[in-house]
């Protein structure tokens, strides 16, 4: 919801260059990737430990009145550090994924995460929206009050969640208390589950490399007119195919394997990426982006279910903060470089090397797949013959 005025909101504050607003906008809108990228295995494992619906509750208390005090912000730095705190506290998505994670068998693991998927992105279509009418309406430091409002109440609703200690496990790995270094070592110790959570790193990158200049880009091949409102179709386009998609892809993962579709849709999505250098209508990057989205909208469920599976489950909430780390890293690395390409190559050279970057993390799940079935069939195979 307050994303979008951001950099509107610093420039209210003085009278400031286009340069000194570009540049802190950039600056307080990565801060709290960075200090998130730091801090989520850190709430995972406190959450592992001590609870995870006390940590979502601390959470949305956090960001709640880090974005109710946005609202009093007079000066840049003071939003500046808002943002940053904010950051040490975000972490109430992953948080949410743990929770509902451990309470979830590993057979239908996929389509419930895929449900929270829906959520999530349902809030991403509408918050940009909402926000952006209630600053019109009652102007940037109201809206962050009744931001803060929307996040009070989720903590409240938190609160009537119930915690139940299922028993959706036999194994008794699952309910073992481990130490971060047994955490780090079981993962590096699964090549399949590393490049997982690797991957979740380079789709940010990718799926982010081009949100910093689409505006620009659909100015380009549709003119100055209603820009905002087409622009705006274009984001909407990949959150919508995200929406109608995600739980019947992360469904499909429970039925055939996760990493089988989690494979096929990566390289879906490098492909579909690919003609975005060569259109040249919007409407033509809106259904390009609407079928991005549906690629996009099952991957993010889908590892999540393989983290399920592969990681027992009172380590989930440590496991689900690494990787939360490396898609916030992702956020952060994807906009700067999609602009250094932008700027050095043109904006069809963004779509080339992100396309390239999706098949290519396609590849590498594919042969980390193969190699590690075959290894383990082959060692099966061997212990009976040695029998």
């Amino acid at each position: 919801m307050v994303v979008p005025f951001i950099s509107l909101y610093i420039a209210s504050m003085g009278n400031f260059s286009d340069a000194y607003v570009q540049t802190w906008s950039g600056l307080t809108f990565a801060v709290t990737f960075i200090t998130a990228f730091i801090f989520s295995p850190i709430w995972g494992k406190i959450g592992d430990r001590y609870g995870r619906k006390k940590i979502l509750i601390m959470s949305a208390v956090g960001i709640g009145l880090s974005v109710l005090l946005m609202g009093f912000a007079t000066t840049v730095w003071q939003l500046f550090l808002l943002r940053l705190i904010m950051g040490i506290v975000t972490g109430f998505i992953p948080m949410s994924q743990a929770l509902i994670a451990v309470q979830t068998p590993k057979e239908t693991a996929g389509k419930v995460l895929g449900t929270l998927q829906t959520g999530s992105v349902t809030g991403a279509l509408m918050g940009p929206m909402l926000g952006g009418a209630l600053a019109d309406a009652f102007g940037f430091m109201n809206t962050f009050k009744w931001v803060s409002v929307t996040i009070f109440i989720s903590a409240i609703l938190v609160f009537f969640v119930k915690e139940v200690q299922i028993k959706v496990s036999k194994d008794e790995r699952d309910y073992k208390t481990y130490t971060s270094k047994e955490v780090l070592k079981h993962i590096i110790s699964r090549p399949v589950l590393l490049v997982v959570m690797l991957l979740s790193l380079l789709i940010q990158v990718a799926h982010f490399s081009i949100q910093p200049i689409l505006s620009l880009f659909v100015e380009e091949i549709h003119g100055p007119v209603n820009i905002a409102f087409f622009a705006g179709m274009a984001f909407s386009a990949a959150g919508l195919g995200n929406l109608l998609f995600s739980r019947r892809l992360g469904k499909l993962g429970d039925k055939v394997g996760h990493v089988k579709v989690l494979t096929v849709l990566l390289f879906a999505a490098g492909l579909v990426y690919l003609p975005g250098a060569l259109v040249s209508s919007v409407w033509q990057l809106v259904i390009l982006r609407f079928l991005l989205g549906v690629a996009l909208g099952g991957i993010v469920p889908l590892r999540i279910a393989y983290i399920r599976q592969a990681a027992p489950l009172s380590m989930q909430g440590e496991v689900l903060g690494y990787n939360t780390s490396l898609r916030f890293l992702g956020n952060v690395i994807g906009p700067a470089l999609g602009g250094l390409i932008a700027a050095s190559f043109g904006f069809s050279a963004v779509f080339y090397i992100t396309s390239g970057l999706l098949i290519l993390s396609g590849v590498i799940m594919l042969y980390t797949w193969y190699t590690s079935e075959y290894e383990e069939k082959d060692s099966k195979l061997f212990s009976m013959l040695k029998q």
